[in-house]
């Protein structure tokens, strides 16, 4: 049973919204009718600006780049640089800048050939070509020892009893070796004969040049500052180091383990 009110004042009642309110507000909430009922330049100006926006997007699809596509073999689209020895590496090149002379030589940049080469002849080496001169020296490299002779000839290399070319068969050690005689002009007018033992092959190299640069400076001693500018004389004392207590080489440790 329904408790009576007593107070005495009549009790306030919330109005139900008619069906035409109720309409109203169904309406005004669905999207699509609110649309048609909006004025027809507001639709118009809508429209207007989803057409653009559907052109920006179109336009941005377009200016998209193509993606990159990756070569089946990698590095089959560059070209094959190869120098081989002897040639010079700028002769025919590609290079739009390089100029040639009538002998396919590369000309400096002020438009006249090189006349005098990197590596030339000193001028004023004097040494004596006697029938019975000799003039004697040792070189050394690492643990290589060459004890070397050099007297008048033809230019000719005697090394433990073999040419030149047959103990060295490497053209880099054999360039090496010719150096201190043509850096004097002597490559044909004198022979070298040369006793090699200990080190290895580079290093039998290098004492055979060492030993040739002290024996023509015995032949003239007036040779010594050009051979010494140039390297010649300069005894290398690069050796490898020795294996210390502990290490398994000079300085390589053995790993390491915390655990």
């Amino acid at each position: 049973m329904a408790e009576d009110n007593r107070s005495g004042e009549p009790e306030e009642t919330t109005p139900e919204p008619s069906e035409e309110q109720v309409a109203e507000t169904e309406r005004q909430l669905d999207p699509e009718q609110r649309i048609v009922d909006e004025p027809v330049a507001e639709s118009e100006e809508l429209a207007a600006e989803d057409t653009q926006i559907e052109d920006t997007d179109d336009d941005e699809e377009e200016e998209a780049p193509t993606p990159r596509v990756k070569p089946a073999i990698p590095g089959a689209d560059l070209e094959v640089d190869i120098v081989r020895e002897g040639e010079d590496a700028l002769r025919h090149s590609d290079d739009p800048y390089a100029q040639y002379d009538e002998d396919h030589e590369p000309v400096a940049a002020t438009g006249e050939a090189d006349e005098e080469p990197e590596v030339r002849p000193i001028a004023d080496a004097a040494i004596s070509l006697a029938t019975g001169a000799r003039y004697t020296a040792t070189g050394k490299r690492k643990t290589a020892v060459a004890r070397v002779t050099v007297k008048p000839g033809s230019g000719a290399y005697v090394i433990n009893g073999k040419s030149l070319e047959v103990f060295f068969p490497r053209p880099t050690l054999q360039r090496n070796i010719r150096q201190p005689l043509e850096a004097v002009g002597y490559e044909e007018r004198m022979d070298v004969i040369a006793k090699l033992h200990g080190g290895g092959v580079s290093a039998q190299a290098g004492a055979l040049r060492h030993g040739i640069s002290r024996a023509l400076l015995e032949a003239d001693p007036n040779l010594r500052g050009e051979l010494k500018r140039r390297g010649f004389l300069t005894r290398d004392a690069r050796a490898k180091e020795r294996k210390k207590a502990g290490l398994k080489k000079a300085r390589k440790r053995p790993q390491f383990s915390k655990r």
